[in-house]
């Protein structure tokens, strides 16, 4: 998919009065970690915001047991509650009662919902030569990255709350292009009214069945979502389970992005690429890529303004991630 911006024109990227590409910030961390830039002058009236992207991996809860880092605690059983003995006529308990069975802890869903034997589509191939790339976990091979099952479907739902103009065209073609670079079939389930994206359940039967909860992509503030304060405009990541010493498995995330900044985001000259570009950075955390230290890549941490697809180190990565192993017992 090509990103013209929204005239049609050849993009090229907005410049400051002095003629150079203005620099944003993406990830919080990595601005501490950058040289002290001198503040450009300032235009009475206007004031420059920058532009944010952070990953994050959100450590959720998975029913009783809870998410540390990359691990996850086997699947737990609740014991169902035992009957106590009854007194019998003359005072005494009867016989011990019987044994009642282990109930399944709500923790997790029925193994193999929309499990295919076969992936659903197959990633771009790894442009020539390549380029760096980073993951946000491994298995414990130390190799692998750890991904979504290709044999299944990302479900996903927005809360459009808040949601500027042309925000859905936004985010629709953000994900068809993640869509398409990893072979990873998206699913749109809709809107949702889900509350927030911060310590989010991942297994939610009562609002969304027998399945893992749909990714949650949503429009907030820094009222709902701290994390969004200051320069940051959107953060990303997913939660991975397993079994056992299974292979971990991405099943769920979350990607929060700030209703207030992106009106003026969109309002840019190639507005609606940059916020493109900006989707489909914390989609990119999404799906299991980490930051780069390449100002090539989309996955650099700080945007000059002119990169708005993904390079070819994020190209050959997101193959990677679109060729994970099916896991139909999850």
């Amino acid at each position: 998919m090509a990103f013209d911006g929204t005239d049609g024109e050849d993009w090229s990227a907005p410049r400051s009065p002095s003629g150079r590409v203005p620099q944003w910030v993406l990830d919080d961390a990595a601005r501490r970690a950058l040289p002290p830039v001198p503040p450009s002058p300032r235009r009475r009236g206007r004031a420059r915001r920058a532009l944010g992207f952070v990953a994050l991996v959100l450590a959720l809860v998975l029913g009783s047991a809870v998410l540390l880092g990359p691990h996850l605690v086997p699947w737990t059983v609740v014991g169902g509650a035992q009957p106590q003995p009854q007194p019998g006529p003359g005072g005494l308990p009867d016989a011990a009662p019987t044994e009642v069975p282990p109930v399944p802890a709500l923790d997790h869903p029925t193994p193999g919902h929309e499990a295919s034997r076969v992936p659903l589509g197959h990633p771009l191939p790894a442009p020539p030569g390549g380029g760096p790339y980073a993951f946000v976990q491994k298995q414990a091979d130390g190799v692998t990255p750890v991904a979504y099952d290709p044999c299944r479907p990302v479900h996903y739902v927005v809360r459009p709350d808040g949601a500027p103009d042309g925000g859905a065209a936004v985010i629709a073609a953000a994900i068809a292009r993640v869509s398409q670079v990893t072979g990873l079939r998206f699913v749109d389930d809709g809107g949702t009214d889900e509350p927030s994206t911060v310590d989010r359940p991942i297994f939610q039967p009562a609002r969304y069945g027998d399945r893992w909860a749909p990714v949650l992509i949503a429009w907030e503030s820094d009222v709902t979502n701290p994390d969004l304060a200051g320069e940051i405009v959107g953060e990303g990541g997913s939660t991975a389970v397993s079994i056992g010493k299974g292979p971990e498995v991405l099943v769920t995330g979350t990607v929060s992005l700030d209703a207030g900044q992106f009106p003026s985001i969109l309002r840019r000259r190639h507005g609606t690429a940059i916020a493109q570009a900006i989707v489909m950075h914390e989609l990119g955390h999404l799906v299991g890529l980490d930051h780069v230290d390449d100002v090539h890549q989309l996955m650099y941490p700080q945007s000059q303004g002119d990169v708005v697809d993904f390079g070819p180190g994020d190209l050959t990565g997101l193959a990677a991630l679109g060729s994970g192993r099916c896991v139909p017992g999850l």
